[in-house]
């Protein structure tokens, strides 16, 4: 089906959509599809023939492209956080639906939810923002890689788009809403927390889950005690300076349905601002020049310490969800496979003090 909005056509669309950006110019798409009542994708395809050019074809193919742009800037988010690498596509490696992106741009990509894909071209502030994007049935944006001026190969970026190009260059973008999941209210929590208690790796935790059919959420409240326990959403900013005042390397993952964005290695400026378009926001902020990430305090509901054992030792995370109680950003010690994790790291949330969960 079409992108659920009140307009009638694409045309009465991109009237509104440019009375909306004369009134508030600083307004990004996604928030301006939000406040239009339809979805990012459905926006942007009306840019089609003009700014934008839809691209088809096989993702594993097209991923495998990426390396030949160079330096660029590779830009993955949910509702309340957004990681920003700079650097190259290294290493692509593809295979059955999934890509794994090794090097100074590291991400794990979903290929089942890759929808549909433009590249772009837009003039901002007197700024050529030249990119691909890549949306998922829903519309919503999975993935974003900007060119960066004087440093990508922009050659490369005409002959992928050549080679992708798809047939029809229509305006008219077709998406639907996800189904919602389905979990199990009545878990075995004994069978849970001897499964969790089990686990030789951290990749298994999320087949876990599936074998016990429930919500990630509904999983730390069932293992509060033995593996989880909850800390104050605001003390994310304390385990982020820390970070950066002692120099400790860490790991924080941001995903959504087709793209996980990995961050490893150290940060240096943090910053807590307030901006927002539609009232005043608190955002906590990694600025450093290769990488950044603007994670949304206000609708974090709740923060948990995590622990999973594995053939390596017991490995410590901190993730935090939304009100919908939906993860929204993961942080760890850096870790290889194989190597135990970061006493300073497990010292630093050992260091944080622990909240009562709810109903514990």
């Amino acid at each position: 089906m079409i992108a659920e909005n009140k307009f009638a056509d694409t045309e009465t669309l991109v009237k509104a959509w440019q009375g909306l950006q004369q009134a508030k110019p600083a307004l990004r798409i996604r928030d301006a599809a939000r406040e239009l009542g339809t979805n990012e994708a459905t926006l942007l395809a009306t840019m089609v023939g003009k700014n934008a050019i839809r691209l088809e074809g096989d993702w594993g193919t097209l991923v495998k492209r990426l390396p030949e742009l160079g330096y660029v800037m590779a830009l993955t988010r949910n509702d309340s956080c957004i990681l920003e690498h700079k650097g190259a596509f290294k290493q692509v490696n593809v295979m059955e639906g999934v890509a794994t992106v090794i090097g100074p741009i590291e991400s794990r990509f979903f290929f089942y939810a890759w929808h549909v894909a433009f590249a772009v071209e837009e003039l901002k502030n007197d700024r050529r923002l030249t990119s691909l994007q890549v949306f998922d049935k829903a519309g919503d944006a999975i993935l974003k890689v900007y060119l960066q001026e004087g440093k990508s190969n922009y050659d490369a970026y005409i002959a992928l788009v050549e080679d992708f190009r798809a047939a029809g260059q229509e305006q008219e973008q077709f998406t639907e809403p996800y189904a919602a999941r389905v979990y199990d209210t009545e878990v075995d929590a004994e069978e849970l927390l001897y499964d969790w208690a089990d686990l030789q790796d951290t990749h298994d935790f999320h087949g876990m889950l599936r074998k016990h059919k429930v919500h990630r959420h509904h999983a730390m409240e069932l293992a509060h005690g033995p593996f989880t326990y909850m800390i104050h959403p605001e003390k994310v900013k304390e385990i982020l300076e820390s970070a950066a005042a002692t120099k400790l390397p860490i790991m924080i993952f941001v995903g959504n349905r087709g793209n996980i964005q990995i961050h490893q290695g150290k940060v240096r400026t943090i910053r807590i601002l307030e901006r927002g378009h539609a009232g005043p926001q608190t955002w906590v902020n990694v600025l450093d020049p290769e990488f950044n990430m603007h994670l949304l305090q206000d609708i974090i509901a709740s923060a948990w310490v995590v622990k999973k054992p594995t053939r390596d030792g017991v490995v410590t995370s901190i993730e935090l969800f939304d009100q919908q109680k939906e993860l929204v950003v993961s942080f760890f010690g850096l870790r290889k496979p194989g190597q135990p994790e970061l006493e300073e790291w497990r010292q630093l949330v050992n260091s944080l003090p622990m909240l009562q969960a709810a109903g514990a």
